[in-house]
């Protein structure tokens, strides 16, 4: 009996020992892997973070790539502040140096994690490697990464936007004598033209532009240094870490940078995304519905149709179809990034890379791109667009509003006249060309007899009457600012074309400096390495 309690209590002792030992927390750095991919299976296999590059299609430098950039700031910075001495600053920038070169042999690794990086650097100059990781964490070194990544994303986003807004100018410009109709509650309301249907979508992408502008101020700010979140015992030098990884200056709340602006920056990005998105997809939906009628006068040329396997009269609009599509990824995707920041304690990764990981801004860039090859293959008929105008009362407003500009007809009674008009004419199928002016004449009288006026009869001649109801005539006569009328239009269009220069040398600017500070970054850690 003695004997068996003896050997239970050493099995017992023994599966609470192999217990303990099984719920030590994985070191990434311990975990053996001989190439990139069983690399990031280790570290998958515990959750660790590495690379989320399936959904991206981009060009952006990956984490590896990243985390040796942050590397050689590290120990550039380190080595400055006598942190670590000179000589242990070459040593390690050597180290930094052998991950980067390894990495572009035939069995050279690429992890994404930090630890499995420093393992490289252990493995080939010993464990004063690790004295690059000093007062700092995986926290600020992954939030500067994506911070980085985003404004990457960003930038190449507004290339894209600004494309789009090249090409509406571009289409804008020929055609600002183009008569259209213009919709209201899905309606018929107005002529104007084409070129100033365009203008009001380019100005919507210029305040994007404008948002984008804003929002690089806020989020080019460097977290590297921060820590965890409450900075270190080590006297780093935030600001130097800040300008060699190319941002403006550091945010200064250190649980800020690292665990709370990283909620609202992304979701302010996603946000002017999928602002965007959504006018995209009402600028194609215009473009659309031209598809429902018999004879449309804004159509796809045929070459970038497809038939129907069935109906061979039918001609379908794929490539509206496409970027449409490409437009709601876009304002589904914005909203997943905000949903998976809501309700998510301060510090968890859920909200942190969702832009990156769900690939909004890779769909944002296709959206741009397909619908750049629908406004390519654009095909106007003017002479149809015009006939549509004629063959309605849209403006019949105008009639009203002459009455009064030049008769001094009050409006009210100028609007019951016209609506009486354009009433008749619909239920006797009459359009303004051969509307009976002395049916116009009587209804005049109607609407003065209504309102007590002491004028009876229409002052418009027949020429006059019919000339107020040509789309020509009112688009001509509109006046204030930013109407239809051509030289307002041509106003407005050249200080599109001005705005559109001044945000494509900001976003040159912007990767000017960006390419200036990495090149800084690269002088700074060569020196260090041969010193």
């Amino acid at each position: 009996m003695y004997m068996q309690k003896t050997l239970l209590s050493l099995a017992v002792a023994f599966a609470l020992a192999t217990c303990h030992l099984s719920l030590q927390a994985a070191d990434t750095a311990d975990l053996p892997c001989r190439t990139t991919a069983e690399c990031a299976a280790e570290a998958a296999k515990i959750g660790a973070t590495v690379e989320r590059s399936g959904a991206r299609q981009g060009k952006h430098d990956d984490q590896f790539t990243w985390v040796n950039r942050i590397n050689k700031a590290s120990i550039i910075m380190l080595t400055e502040e006598k942190i670590v001495s000179r000589q242990q600053g070459r040593e390690i920038a050597r180290g930094v140096q052998h991950v980067i070169d390894q990495a572009g042999k035939p069995n050279g690794k690429k992890p994404s994690d930090v630890l499995q990086i420093e393992r490289i650097m252990i493995d080939k100059i010993g464990p004063q490697a690790s004295l690059i990781h000093s007062g700092r964490s995986r926290q600020d070194m992954y939030a500067t990464y994506r911070l980085a990544t985003l404004r990457s994303q960003l930038l190449d986003y507004t290339d894209a936007m600004n494309d789009t807004r090249a090409q509406l100018l571009e289409l804008a410009k020929q055609h600002v004598d183009t008569l259209i109709p213009a919709y209201t509650n899905g309606v018929q309301a107005q002529p104007i033209t084409y070129a100033h249907y365009l203008l009001a979508y380019e100005a919507a992408f210029e305040r994007d532009a404008q948002r984008i502008r804003e929002l690089y101020e806020r989020l080019n700010r460097s977290p590297m240094g921060t820590a965890v979140l409450a900075n270190s015992g080590w006297p780093l030098n935030r600001e130097r870490l800040s300008e060699l990884l190319g941002f403006d200056e550091v945010r200064d709340n250190s649980l800020d940078a690292g665990q709370v602006s990283t909620y609202d920056i992304p979701i302010e990005a996603a946000g002017i995304a999928s602002s965007s998105a959504i006018r995209i997809g009402a600028m194609l939906g215009d473009i659309h519905t031209q598809y429902h009628q018999i004879r449309p006068w804004l159509l796809l040329e045929e070459g970038s149709t497809y038939t129907s396997s069935a109906m061979p009269q039918k001609r379908n609009p794929g490539l509206i179809m496409r970027a449409r599509e490409s437009a709601s990824d876009v304002v589904g995707l914005a909203h997943t990034v905000t949903l998976r920041a809501h309700n998510v304690t301060t510090g968890m990764t859920d909200y942190k890379f969702a832009f990156d990981s769900l690939g909004l801004f890779d769909s944002a860039h296709q959206m741009f791109v397909r619908t750049g090859k629908v406004m390519d293959a654009l095909v106007i008929n003017p002479e149809r667009a015009l006939e549509e105008l004629e063959a309605e009362w849209t403006t019949s407003m105008e009639l009203a509003d002459t009455l009064e500009r030049e008769h001094k007809v009050p409006f009210r009674i100028g609007h019951s006249f016209a609506s009486a008009v354009v009433g008749h004419a619909r239920k006797e199928g009459f359009v303004p060309a051969n509307f009976p002016y002395a049916e116009a004449q009587r209804l005049f009288t109607k609407a003065a007899e209504k309102y007590d006026w002491k004028t009876r009869s229409l002052p418009l001649s027949e020429s006059a009457f019919r000339a107020t109801l040509s789309p020509q005539n009112m688009v001509k006569t509109r006046v204030g600012t930013g109407g239809p009328q051509p030289a307002e239009v041509q106003r407005m269009l050249k200080q599109a074309n001005q705005a559109l220069a001044g945000d494509q040398h900001w976003t040159n600017a912007r990767r000017d400096r960006l390419a200036k500070a990495e090149a800084a970054l690269d002088k700074a850690f060569n020196a260090l390495v041969k010193n």
